[in-house]
């Protein structure tokens, strides 16, 4: 694990993922975690991912994902919960009560439309709207 911390801040990566093989990813926000449940799910399973801000949204990708152990600088308190319940080993920097927007004026918007709701099922799809909604105003 101490090789994909060092590499997702020496590389200032969104995320660094190793099965096997290590990966890269820079897309902002969940997408790269999405992309990769949604076309090659296999290679999340059991995968350790050191990323540097993970919410609600990032850790329901990873549950679903059944991702083995996870590194983040910052943690919103209810992803740090999802992971625990799904037995994800963890370590973490910092635990927020919940993930600031970009220019940090509030709340990031998908920590909030997950803020409430448990179901993986009804978080999934919250997820999936918000994903294709940001893509379709590209």
């Amino acid at each position: 694990m101490d090789k994909l911390i060092k590499l997702l801040h020496e590389g200032n990566y969104s995320c660094v993922i190793k099965n096997k093989e290590i990966s890269t990813f820079t897309q902002r926000g969940i997408t790269d975690l999405y992309d990769l449940l949604n076309t090659d799910p296999a290679f999340l399973r059991g995968a350790q991912i050191a990323d540097k801000v993970i919410g609600k949204a990032a850790a329901v990708l990873m549950v679903l994902g059944r991702v083995q152990e996870v590194y983040t600088d910052i943690i919103s308190e209810p992803a740090l919960v999802l992971l625990r319940r799904a037995n994800i080993k963890l370590d973490c920097m910092q635990v927020v009560p919940r993930i600031q927007n970009r220019d940090r004026t509030g709340w990031c918007p998908l920590e909030t439309l997950c803020y409430e709701e448990n179901s993986l099922e009804i978080l999934y799809s919250i997820i999936h709207d918000f994903v294709e909604r940001m893509r379709n105003n590209l």
